[in-house]
């Protein structure tokens, strides 16, 4: 494979998933991982990604603002938090995660509509201080600097403490045999923590992470109450997840 044929693979993962390793990159090209080291560290030096211990992050996974137009796949992430504002209810406590189609979400959420939010996402948090009618309640922690999103006992033990309406997940990796899985091991202790705090739980993902596995498993697909992408519900890329009891918004 061509090293700009390369260079275009490694940052359509970057995008899409936000943050890459290089192990994963260098069986998937079939590459050496020093040759995928020197990609990233060319790709970083052109200011296209942001080359991290052990991988790759894109520069949206670490910085949001209202008027950014570069978030990748923008267009659908707004489509899933349309579906996906039209699924609240006034006076609700919800969780929110991190990820740039959470931030779509909060961002859409109508003004006037009173919510409790906790969220672990510093992000997600400062975005939803504009709502003057939401209450926001940071669950703070260790803070992962990329991310921003706080992981940790701290939170964990908190999280444990509530019971809330809903829990709205962004996704990282997404598949019908293996579940909602991640990278990153902190993180996935907070999802699964929020999972259980929550009567409901709704998923978010663009159809381009459908069908995908990371190294870790968050939770099974019996977990999740409503999965919303930007598809039809009855589209045929969604096939394999009819066979749950799921709710395909």
């Amino acid at each position: 494979m061509l090293k700009e044929e390369r260079h275009k693979y490694i940052l359509d993962q970057v995008h899409l998933h936000h943050r890459i390793l290089l192990n994963d990159l260098s069986d998937a090209l079939n590459v050496s991982i020093d040759t995928v080291r020197r990609d990233v560290k060319e790709l970083h030096q052109e200011k296209k990604l942001k080359k991290v211990h052990g991988g790759a992050t894109s520069f949206g996974f670490m910085t949001f603002s209202k008027d950014d137009g570069n978030i990748y796949l923008q267009s659908k992430k707004i489509q899933i938090a349309e579906k996906t504002v039209s699924l609240l209810s006034e006076g609700q406590v919800i969780l929110m995660s991190g990820g740039t189609t959470n931030m779509e979400v909060a961002k859409l959420i109508p003004k006037k509509l009173p919510l409790t939010v906790f969220t672990p996402s510093l992000h997600v948090a400062m975005a939803l201080l504009d709502h003057k009618d939401v209450e926001v309640i940071f669950l703070g922690g260790k803070l992962l600097h990329d991310a921003k999103f706080a992981v940790g006992g701290t939170v964990v033990n908190a999280l444990s403490q509530l019971r809330v309406d809903l829990c709205i997940l962004g996704t990282g990796y997404l598949d019908a045999v293996y579940g909602l899985t991640e990278f990153d091991w902190e993180v996935i202790q907070v999802k699964q923590a929020m999972i259980r705090a929550a009567k409901k739980t709704i998923i978010l993902s663009v159809s381009d992470k459908l069908h995908s596995v990371q190294k870790y498993k968050t939770c099974d697909l019996t977990a999740v109450h409503t999965l919303v992408t930007e598809l039809d519900p009855q589209d045929p890329l969604l096939d394999a997840f009819r066979e749950f009891d799921l709710k395909l918004v």
